[in-house]
């Protein structure tokens, strides 16, 4: 699917909203703070980036040298090869 840029912004504004409850009366430090917010950053941009659609093409040449012992002969050929694929990163 394509990625969802808007979805993607509204989990990012829910995250720093969620940083207004650490002012310090919940007991939540600092520290606590920014160890949420490099958890929860890091899983919004991991799930935002994996949600993207993937498509590749592939082109390619083959070239082929056969040698047979009995019967005694040879040959070659040549030939091409493409591709195409949708996949998603993990």
């Amino acid at each position: 699917m394509a990625l969802n840029k808007l979805l993607f912004k509204t989990n990012i504004k829910a995250i720093f909203n969620e940083l207004k409850n650490y002012d310090g009366s919940s007991g939540k430090t600092q520290a606590d703070a920014i160890e949420f917010l490099a958890e929860e950053l890091s899983n919004e941009i991991d799930s935002y980036i994996k949600s993207a659609d993937v498509n590749t093409n592939v082109s390619t040449d083959v070239n082929t040298i056969v040698q047979v012992a009995c019967p005694a002969g040879s040959g070659s050929g040549k030939g091409t090869g493409s591709g195409s694929g949708t996949g998603n990163l993990s």
